[in-house]
């Protein structure tokens, strides 16, 4: 089994009355700073303000009444926990998740709020834990990112924007396990294909880039970041053959691209997003990433869950 069109357009059916067709906007007031036509998707405007509620909900749609009944475990460092959170108190079903110790506040009462049980761990562990709790409590798992299912969902992103901006030249998505970059390269390639799309992670955990140069997943030491969305150490086993196949670059931004990215959506396009929704953004700004003038660009902004608190770090930052 691998991931096709196919899929992804039966997702979106699938999702429809649980999600929102997010906006797509150009920001023209961008476009002299960065050096190219700037557009925006603005997945922090989806439902749980974050893209991961599509996966979730086609994956737990799709589930047995046993599997529901039994319930379902995940483990997330905010917004994957919160849309698990979301749809099971939505459908009526028990869900615990796994968070790691780099969570922010925010996100973790945002899970809460839902109602679902938290267990702590790390971000080495936490992937043993959720499988020990399927073991020990028969729990279904919602994986965050290693999954046909998940990246399905996350796919519907690229079917979105072919349609909002069909004449897009390149996409540049954030990267944490590769289940979004996955899903929407997959959307794109097997609809558009001459639309370059593009992969952005933390240079702090380089783990595609690293994978992509040895031709194997390959797990990254963890030098940390302050982009707590894209933590992952290591690409998904089901993620990477698709990220192979399909994504044209993979760019590693540093942590102050980052912060740059985040402080110019937020003072001069009055756009709320979170440091990881920033990357791309940011490392364009920044110079680390290479942009023409004639480039029609879509950023795509993954969620928008933050608090005062993780604002502080951008008051210096100058852009």
């Amino acid at each position: 089994m691998t991931l096709s069109l196919s899929d992804i357009k039966a997702a979106r059916e699938r999702i429809a009355p649980y999600v929102i067709k997010t906006p797509l906007l150009r920001l023209r007031n961008l476009e002299e700073t960065l050096g190219c036509e700037v557009y925006v998707k603005l997945e922090n405007m989806q439902r749980t303000n974050a893209f991961k509620l599509r996966g979730v909900m086609n994956t737990i749609l799709q589930l047995t009444d046993e599997e529901l009944e039994r319930g379902v475990v995940t483990s997330s460092s905010g917004n994957h926990g919160h849309a698990v959170s979301y749809a099971s108190k939505l459908l009526g079903i028990k869900a615990t998740i796994a968070v790691p110790d780099t969570a922010p506040p925010f996100k973790l009462e945002k899970i809460k709020e839902y109602g679902a049980e938290i267990i702590p761990t790390t971000v080495e562990e936490r992937f043993k834990l959720q499988e020990k709790l399927v073991e020990e409590h028969g729990y279904t798992l919602i994986p965050p990112f290693n999954d046909y299912r998940v990246m399905a969902g996350q796919g519907t992103v690229g079917l979105e924007i072919l349609e909002q901006l069909p004449d897009a030249d390149h996409i540049f998505v954030p990267a944490s396990g590769g289940g979004l970059v996955g899903g929407i390269a997959t959307a794109v390639k097997e609809s558009a294909d001459h639309v370059k799309v593009h992969g952005v992670e933390p240079a702090n955990l380089p783990k595609f880039a690293a994978s992509l140069e040895n031709n194997e997943i390959t797990q990254v030491e963890n030098k940390g970041t302050i982009a707590d969305g894209l933590v992952s150490i290591i690409p998904g086993e089901k993620n990477f053959p698709i990220v192979q196949k399909y994504v044209d670059t993979f760019y590693t931004v540093s942590e102050e691209a980052m912060k740059k990215g985040q402080k110019l959506l937020l003072m001069e396009a009055k756009i709320l997003a979170e440091i990881s929704s920033s990357i791309g953004i940011g490392g364009v700004l920044n110079k680390e990433i290479e942009v023409k003038p004639e480039d029609k660009i879509c950023f795509v902004i993954t969620g928008g869950n933050l608090g005062f608190d993780q604002l502080t770090y951008i008051r210096d930052t100058e852009y």
